[in-house]
């Protein structure tokens, strides 16, 4: 957090006067919060300067990563084969910003599309700019390879060159979606394409969101398009984001899960029938004899208590099958004795 700080100005502190006491003048006062009674200064200092300081405490995804790296090359294949050109695509950077600035910094003329993640329950935009729109619209409809597209100012969006914007934005989805399923297995749905920043506002302007860039080019012509992902709408899978490398597990481990499973149902118990009990003195226990019968309170219809380990089961009827002794349940395992 110094780095961050560096730049700010501490005011000196206040003149001690004779009788000990420290007090402070109307310029100690401007000085403490930032004020100067002369012409504003380009750089704040004091609490001014800390209170409406726009300093974000980046938090590294390095899963977030791998996604996007893994989606430029599904994407790159995608983009060839809508538009028949030679496509490079390149991950330019992965930032944190504020949802309100970062919208308010995208170059106009642009397109936003609004899509949201089923999984999740919430919303993300595709911001894409216009050296990209240009591109895309005149690489579909015939334009000669090399030149560069013109970039048309003063009108809005044609619905064919919304069309086929939002047909890349699908695409570009949809191969995100792909990249994500190592890490969970998403939905991903365009639900609409805007062109003013007003109208795509799925968070406050305050809340901070992860934004990947990416920059297409098209044999001599491109542009950028960037998805953000509100802190809000990865939530869910944020401590997965959070892992270093694919194969680092901060759950549960579904291989050793499937394992012990199998496991445990190949494993043999040992099951104990209880036929009954009786309370007996220790001088009569040793003074049995060969021969002796112990009376139980049990019938022969009376349902029996069935043990493992000592730990009761459930209930169950005796009797024979098969010349052999067998038991049949009663009563469900997990429910048939009261706890």
């Amino acid at each position: 957090m110094s780095d961050d700080f560096e730049d700010f100005e501490l005011p000196e502190p206040p003149m001690l006067m004779p009788g000990g006491d420290a007090t402070f003048d109307q310029a100690g006062i401007d000085a403490l919060f930032g004020f100067d009674g002369t012409a504003p200064a380009p750089q704040k200092s004091g609490l001014k300067a800390v209170i409406e300081s726009n300093v974000i405490s980046h938090e590294r995804l390095p899963m977030l990563e791998v996604v996007c790296e893994r989606m430029i090359r599904t994407f790159a294949t995608s983009m060839r084969n809508l538009t028949s050109d030679a496509i490079d695509v390149s991950l330019e950077e992965i930032t944190s910003h504020r949802f309100g600035e970062f919208m308010n910094r995208v170059p106009l003329p642009a397109m936003f599309g609004v899509f949201k993640v089923r999984e999740w329950e919430n919303f993300g935009v595709v911001t894409v700019d216009s050296g990209l729109i240009y591109a895309v619209v005149d690489a579909l409809l015939g334009g000669r390879k090399g030149n560069s597209s013109l970039t048309i100012d003063g009108r809005a969006f044609t619905t064919i060159e919304t069309m086929l914007v939002s047909k890349m934005v699908q695409l570009a989805l949809d191969d995100f979606a792909g990249a994500f399923e190592a890490i969970e297995p998403v939905g991903i749905e365009l639900e609409r394409v805007e062109t003013s920043p007003r109208f795509a506002a799925i968070a406050g302007p305050t809340n901070i969101a992860a934004v990947a860039t990416f920059r297409v080019d098209m044999e001599g012509r491109g542009g950028k398009f960037s998805i953000l992902l509100p802190y809000a709408t990865i939530e869910p899978v944020r401590e997965k984001l959070l892992q270093r490398f694919m194969g680092e597990k901060l759950g549960r481990d579904r291989i050793w899960e499937t394992h012990m499973a199998c496991e445990l149902h190949n494993t043999e118990v040992l099951v104990d029938v209880v036929l009954g009990e009786k309370h007996m003195r220790v001088h009569d226990v040793m003074s049995m004899a060969v021969g002796q019968t112990i009376a139980l309170n049990r019938g022969p219809d009376d349902p029996l208590e069935v043990h493992c380990g000592g730990v009761p089961l459930g209930h169950a009827h005796i009797g024979q099958r098969c010349n052999n002794i067998a038991i049949r349940l009663v009563t469900d395992i997990s429910k048939g004795f009261p706890k």
